[in-house]
């Protein structure tokens, strides 16, 4: 579930211009909206390199609390449709889904990816924070990983890097900049915003390098921190 929201940005962000080697695109759909209280109820996880797709995953969870309304009407999932969805998709419990989450986002930063989301720092990854700490019951930068880490880009903050003028576009959630940049919106699925978010950052780059069609992708030996800083 992604959130068109204006968040406070503690660093400028600045305009990328090549690709990392490895992104991941990560969303998730939720039970609300507040990322100290409520719980993820899908996660979607694709997998690019050299600006190709060639993994994803998406699983469900059963969630500890009820779906609020708000939510359903977002992304259309009610505790009777996920668990119908048991003889097609994979159905983990709360604890059981944070489990699989970390274990990817961890192996992900360890393998040097950038997390390519809207609003993934601020969201996806500050509710998977708090819901494990809560629920896993564990002091968990110390146990996992330490989440101030990660290499997130976030599409909505690159998108202000590229028109900051808010008045021309007043609104950057996801949705929105799907059609901005001619990108097939991800209808408000875990795996489908996930890819979507990709997508909308590569356009940018392509935006960013005066309309190329190709892509200027990093090698390994490029320095990556100094190329592509962390707009979280």
């Amino acid at each position: 579930m992604t959130v068109d929201c204006q968040d406070t940005v503690v660093s400028k962000p600045k305009k990328i211009f090549r690709v990392p080697e490895l992104i991941v695109g990560f969303d998730t759909e939720t039970t609300g909206l507040d990322v100290r209280t409520e719980r993820a109820i899908s996660y979607g996880f694709c997998e690019y390199r050299y600006g190709q797709p060639v993994r994803d995953e998406e699983f469900y969870v059963l969630p500890d609390r009820p779906i609020a309304d708000a939510a359903r009407r977002v992304h259309g999932l009610s505790v009777d449709d996920i668990e119908a969805k048991r003889s097609s998709a994979t159905v983990l419990s709360v604890e059981a889904g944070l489990l699989r989450a970390l274990a990817l986002v961890r192996d992900y930063h360890s393998r040097g990816a950038f997390f390519v989301g809207a609003n993934i720092f601020n969201f996806d990854f500050a509710m998977l924070r708090h819901s494990a700490q809560s629920v896993l019951g564990s002091a968990l930068d110390d146990r996992y990983l330490d989440f101030s880490l990660l290499r997130t880009i976030d599409v909505r903050d690159h998108d202000l890097a590229i028109e900051p003028d808010r008045t021309l576009r007043p609104r950057r959630g996801l949705e929105h900049l799907c059609q901005h940049y001619g990108v097939a919106s991800g209808g408000h699925d875990a795996l489908g915003d996930a890819r979507a978010s990709v997508e909308v950052f590569f356009q940018q780059v392509i935006t960013n390098n005066d309309g190329q069609m190709m892509l200027q992708l990093m090698t390994p030996a490029d320095d990556v921190a100094a190329t592509l800083p962390s707009l979280s």
